[in-house]
């Protein structure tokens, strides 16, 4: 669960997130002691559906904030940061793949890549990239010759190789990925994976990736069970 020696670029402590219930009272969704990440390692937490998988994965990110604990990222603590500064942190220092993908349909595959540079720029980290950038990525994931293709043209295994590349266009020292094969039919899903696990090795990106699928997990050296490391619900 801890690194073996160094510093962990994730750590978590004593993490809490909690939702109230329509009924009255408070649900505890996260309950998590101790878990840490190393520079460039690739972790995967599996869990079944609705144990907290993707919530973690928000908390993390700070698309939502923790009840109480420490999240610390290069050492730096997150917890207590304004919405405004998780913000920034995600769009710098973190690259998430959705299991929606989130591509905006209106924008070609080239064009959705950029926006996640536009979102750097826009907090502050002006050496984020550029057009070569993004091109660059798009042929690595095998969609060079369709990157002026909008969402609607290309398949769902394509679709999401584009979120792949956006998840990386801003060099982040972390990747969080949600369930990327749920959407993908299963010939796709050990390319998917493959995919996302040697673009990371590449980029020397550390990966935390969430799973409810056995065969997914059982492709990594590292494996953490979600029932064991979150204290909620026991």
């Amino acid at each position: 669960m801890s690194q073996t020696s160094g510093q962990a670029l994730l750590s978590i402590r004593d993490l809490k997130k909690q939702y109230d219930q329509p009924g009255g009272g408070e649900l505890t969704i996260l309950d998590i002691p101790a878990l840490d990440v190393g520079a460039g390692e690739q972790v995967v937490l599996r869990g079944e559906s609705g144990s907290g998988k993707t919530t973690l994965l928000h908390v993390i990110s700070g698309i939502v904030p923790a009840d109480s604990g420490s999240i610390r990222l290069e050492g730096v603590e997150l917890m207590g940061f304004s919405e405004a500064k998780r913000d920034r942190i995600r769009a710098v220092k973190m690259g998430y793949v959705f299991q929606t993908f989130n591509l905006l349909p209106a924008f070609t595959a080239l064009e959705n890549v950029r926006l996640g540079m536009s979102f750097a720029r826009l907090s502050g980290n002006s050496g984020s990239g550029d057009i070569e950038r993004a091109a660059e990525l798009l042929d690595r994931v095998g969609l060079g010759d369709r990157m002026h293709y909008l969402p609607s043209q290309l398949s769902v295994g394509q679709q999401q190789r584009v979120a792949v590349a956006r998840a990386l266009v801003n060099r982040p020292i972390l990747l969080l990925a949600d369930e990327p094969t749920a959407n993908v039919d299963p010939s796709n899903q050990d390319r998917i994976i493959e995919l996302i696990a040697t673009q990371c090795r590449q980029e020397n990106v550390a990966m935390l990736l969430v799973t409810h699928s056995d065969a997914v997990a059982s492709r990594f050296d590292r494996i953490e069970q979600l029932s064991q490391i979150n204290r909620a619900g026991k």
